[in-house]
């Protein structure tokens, strides 16, 4: 897999050489659209709303809408005026605490790969990472566009995550959540046995896109000719407002007939085994 990025990892007088390279990737199914009577693609004309004619791109340019319907050109020289210095650096500023940084900041996740020669400094700042509990916060300029960031170890990486700046972020006190103080002291206690029940570790493969496995399903179905054949999910639950205890009860209620269950099916399969 080719670097989408190459530079160095600064943080006081130390410098690591370094690759990024993806570390998500999406495997949904694209979409063109076509013209339905012959199939062809169909592309898309720059047109002049006012004239109502095609433009060339070399007659195109950029502009800040400052009020409806009012804009200013930016040239390419202002965008030149406003750029940062492209540094070849992930400048470290600060490292803060491992978990203090709000997960709503995360944005894109990168392998920091280490550049021949920087190894020793690589496995050297990760240790040191694992063992402080802490990350780095830092800046990085990629496409043209600065980028705040965290790095982190994970396993025997360096995963440098993209993150969003404070002014980003929508605040949360212009919407109305409920009080603490609404909360009955038997309700929590039954929602926290729920909770308990249903805990688990963390297994990432047990979860998956349904959706996607649905359309893949149908696209590969038409491709031969065939009917889809589909699970069915379970009906949605309805979105009024219930008798929360009501329903914390039956879902206990469930997860108990389930755990009562369970031990039982593996009693006679005990009995089997012995019986062979």
């Amino acid at each position: 897999m080719a670097a989408v990025w190459k530079g160095t990892i600064a943080f006081g007088l130390v410098t690591i050489p370094i690759e990024l390279h993806r570390a998500v990737k999406d495997d949904r199914p694209r979409f063109r659209l076509l013209h339905a009577k012959d199939k062809s693609p169909v592309h898309y004309d720059r047109v002049c709303q006012r004239e109502g004619k095609a433009v060339a791109w070399s007659d195109l340019v950029k502009g800040y809408e400052y009020a409806k319907g009012k804009f200013v050109v930016l040239t390419k020289d202002d965008f030149q005026t406003a750029a940062v210095e492209k540094t070849k650096a992930v400048d470290i500023l600060d490292f803060v605490a491992a978990g203090a940084i709000d997960d709503r900041f995360f944005d894109n996740a990168y392998y920091a790969v280490p550049a021949k020669g920087g190894e020793r400094a690589y496995a050297v700042l990760r240790e040191a990472l694992r063992k402080s509990g802490k990350v780095g916060v830092g800046k990085i300029v990629l496409r043209e566009t600065q980028h705040l960031a965290e790095l982190s170890a994970v396993d025997d990486a360096l995963v440098l995550t993209m993150m969003r700046f404070a002014d980003e972020m929508v605040d949360a006190r212009q919407f109305h959540f409920p009080a603490s103080s609404v909360v009955r002291a038997q309700e929590l206690a039954m929602a926290e046995q729920l909770i308990d029940g249903l805990t688990d570790t963390w297994k990432p493969e047990k979860y998956r896109d349904d959706y996607r496995a649905n359309l893949m399903k149908i696209i590969r179905a038409k491709l031969k000719g065939r009917e889809p054949e589909l699970e069915h999910p379970e009906a949605p639950q309805d979105a009024q407002v219930v008798d929360l205890m009501e329903r914390l009860k039956q879902s206990l209620a469930t997860r108990h007939h389930g755990a009562k269950r369970r031990p039982a099916r593996q009693r006679r399969g005990a009995r089997r085994s012995k019986a062979a």
